[in-house]
């Protein structure tokens, strides 16, 4: 199964890419874990232009707002929330963290100011920790 990401997930990671003013079309969303934590693993999630020919390799097509630059620049009043653009999501994961990734959905959680952040819903997670940054399997 897949490591999937959630549209809302997707428009914060095409919102990052842009802030950092990066070519999304040489980007990937390398996911994976690393031991340690309060649970055993944490979660890795990291924007990179290497890709091993080992990583599995995920790629979904997403609508993201359309950024307009005559609208913003002219202070329009014009409500452009219907404008999208197509943005492309290339996901990667190396095989020992994918052995714990399998199936895992990716979002973003908007709970607060101070719980705002990427979550992960892992179904090969036995626990987790309350902050959900890492688990045990």
């Amino acid at each position: 199964m897949p490591v999937l990401v959630t549209d809302y997930a997707a428009r914060k990671i095409a919102e990052i890419i842009k802030d950092q003013e990066l070519n999304p079309d040489n980007v990937f969303l390398r996911v994976g874990v690393k031991g340690g934590g309060c649970s055993g693993f944490n979660y890795i999630l990291d924007l990179t232009e290497s890709k091993k020919d080992t990583d599995e390799v995920w790629e979904y097509a997403y609508d993201v707002p359309a950024a307009s630059a005559d609208d913003s620049a002219a202070g329009s009043n014009v409500a452009t929330a219907t404008a999208t653009e197509k943005f492309t999501l290339r996901v990667i994961c190396d095989p020992k963290s994918y052995l714990y990734l399998n199936g895992t959905s990716i979002d973003y959680k908007t709970d607060g100011i101070m719980a705002s952040g990427f979550a992960f819903n892992n179904p090969n997670a036995t626990s987790s920790c309350g902050c959900g940054s890492s688990f045990s399997a």
